[in-house]
Order: C-alpha cells, then structure tokens, then sequence
C-alpha cells in the first residue's frame, strides 16, 4: 500500500466550514483485530480458561468474520508472525481478502529486555532490539502493511532515583530513528501507555508520544525519509488505545485531537476500561460511552479514515462473539455520530455563553430510544442565557 496521506488531518476548520465537512463526510468504521488475543492471555491471577490455540486456529476464526466486516489484522514478530510461517500468512490474505495492517517487533517480553529494549544501558541488548525493530518494518513493506505499531512496554522504571532520564529517552529515540532508516518509507504508529508492566513506561501519555515523533523525525536521514518529510508527511506516527488514555486519566477527545493536529493519527486502537484502572482491554462500549462518542466525534471533525483497531481481552466469552459485540458497538455510535445536527452543536461549542446547558440536553436526547418522550429543548432551556 502507499503511504497514507494524514497531512488532511491537521486542517483546522471552524464555523461554517466545519459544519459542512461534518455534514458531509462519514465516519465509516473499518476494523482490524489484534491476532494476540485470538488466544487465552496468561495472567498472574487466574489459570487460563481456554486451551491455547496456534496461529493457524486462530486464523481460521479471523476468516469466520470477514462477513461481518473484519478487514486487517495485527501481529507481532517474531512470535506470532516469522520468516517460518510466513506463507500461512500470504495464503490467509489471498483467501480471506484479509489484509495484514501491521507488523509489531516484539520488544517486552524476552528476558533479554529485563532492562529495557531500545533504551536499554547495555549497547549489545540495545542493539538487539534495533535490530527487530527494523526487521519488523522490512517486513512489514514486503508484506505491504501499513506501518509498524510500537509500543515501549517494557522500556521505563520503577525507581527513578539516580536515573538519566534525558539519556533513557535519547537511546529510546535514536534506536526508533535508526531502525527506520533501516527500511526508508516505512511508517510507525507508536502506542503510549503509562504503566503496566513498568512501574513507568517512557513516553506514557499522548503529548510525548507527539513530541517523540517530533524527535525521532530530526534524527531520520535516510533519503526516502528525508523527502517524505519535507513533502509534509510524517513517518512517527500514533496508534493511541483508549484503555491506555483512561489508565493515565487523559479525556479520549482531548488526547486524539493531539495527533490528528499534526497529522499523526494512522491508527486506534479501541476497547473500554474503567478510569485508571489496571489495563482491562473490555469490550468497546461497556464503560463510558459517553468518552467512546466525544472521541469519535473528534475523529469525525478531523476526517479520519483510517482503521479501529480492536484490542480486546475477552476471558469469558468466544473471541468471535467479543468482536462482533465490539463492531457493533462502533457501528452504532458512528451511526448516532453522524446524524448529529451539526449545526446546532458547532454554534453552542463556539458560543457557549448563548447555549448554557444546550449540549448535554441535546445528547440526552440524542442517546434516548424513540420510545422516550422528553419535553422540548425549549423547554429544558428556557431562561438560559
């Protein structure tokens, strides 16, 4: 696939301007599924409840919902996608219509990486990472994926007496910056999240994860980088997860407007998760769905287009049963989303002394079932001002 153009995303429109794009573009949910959870995850607390499966099951269950609109999926290498099973893989696409999105290095679970992976102190472990990562982006182009998502799980602290912190973050940065330049044109969609495992993880909350894109593009030097950037695309990209932004209390709108300002946006990933709480991965929809809608309506005001990205943790229902659930869910609120009366909303948010109290009385009425009968906005209204 080319490179996607994001660069539309940062366009910032207000008035009547923003009420037409909101009028007429869609949002249009396209999804992608994450092939790690296809199969019981282990956990500290609980024996699994179901019999591990192998990449090839799993992949038969992702077949089993190309009719119910799943369209990519995600993995990582070398764990669950290698130079081994590499075939399986091309078989499943050219059969399914299926696309592989993305392919992750793995960078947090090898005993290797006890002490970080790309900001790792010891060069030969440091080094070692780098060197997945950049195989992970190689393959990703020959696999004609999207780009690359990362996600620094393992690289941060508990103890951050003593620490160089400045040193840890430029190993970080420099070791993404090299492995891109190892495979020129690829793109990265790196995944925040604040804690877990770490005590702390290094570039945690959605800002840093702009403002590492905004350092690791000065490092890039590769020709084919260097003329990406300077046509106004950029190649350190965001793939935010909303159980990760409600682990670190950040407001889901608030946070994805940072990437999709600059440009930054290429992916998402969705689920639920009650507010700073451990990393749940529920099902999209279950906990605050008001954060779920206000987020979505940012995407819309944006024009995103990219995928969503389902990253669930479903330990007591059928993986196939959690996704569709998932679908639906999105579904339903894009549908709520984009038959808004944009107009009306667009004027209270830019003149809210003249609309006390019209936003929250719109949404209740926008989420009530049909059978509801509530007074007119009018009357809820009356003496605002």
């Amino acid at each position: 696939m080319p490179l996607a153009d994001l660069r539309s995303q940062s366009v910032m429109r207000t008035g009547d301007s923003l009420v037409d794009h909101l009028n007429s573009f869609a949002l249009l949910p396209r999804f992608t599924a994450g092939i790690w959870f296809f199969s019981p995850a282990a956990s500290r607390f609980h024996a699994k409840y179901g019999p591990d499966l192998p990449i090839e099951e799993r992949l038969e269950i992702a077949a089993s919902l190309e009719g119910y609109g799943l369209e990519g999926l995600e993995a990582h290498y070398p764990n669950e996608i290698n130079e081994d099973n590499l075939n399986l893989w091309q078989q499943f696409m050219r059969d399914t219509g299926i696309r592989l999105v993305t392919v992750i290095p793995l960078l947090f679970y090898d005993a290797d990486f006890e002490f970080g992976s790309l900001s790792n102190p010891d060069p030969a472990v440091r080094n070692r990472a780098i060197a997945r990562t950049a195989r992970s982006l190689e393959l990703a182009q020959e696999l004609d994926c999207d780009f690359s998502v990362v996600w620094p799980g393992i690289d941060g602290y508990e103890n951050p007496f003593g620490l160089n912190m400045a040193q840890v973050r430029h190993r970080f940065a420099s070791g993404l910056a090299e492995a891109m330049d190892r495979a020129p044109g690829m793109r990265i969609a790196f995944e925040p999240k604040p804690y877990e495992p770490r005590g702390r993880i290094l570039y945690s909350l959605t800002p840093e994860g702009v403002l590492l894109g905004q350092q690791v593009e000065a490092m890039l030097e590769a020709d084919r980088n260097r003329e990406l950037l300077k046509a106004g695309h950029h190649l350190l990209c965001m793939n935010p997860e909303v159980g990760h932004l409600l682990m670190g209390f950040e407001d889901t709108a608030y946070a994805l407007s940072w990437p999709l300002s600059e440009g930054r946006l290429a992916h998402t990933h969705w689920n639920s998760q009650p507010l700073g709480n451990y990393d749940q991965d529920l099902n999209v929809g279950l906990v605050s769905p008001e954060q779920m809608e206000a987020a979505l309506y940012v995407l819309k005001m944006h024009g995103y287009t990219g995928y969503f990205g389902l990253d669930i943790n479903p330990e007591r229902m059928p993986v196939d049963v959690a996704l569709k659930i998932s679908m639906d869910a999105l579904r339903a609120a894009c549908d709520r989303i984009n038959n808004l009366d944009h107009a009306r909303i667009i004027e209270a948010a830019e003149d809210p002394a003249h609309h006390r109290g019209f936003l929250e009385a719109y949404m209740i009425r926008a989420r009530a079932p049909e059978s509801t009968t509530l007074p007119p906005l009018s009357e809820t209204l009356h003496g605002a001002g």
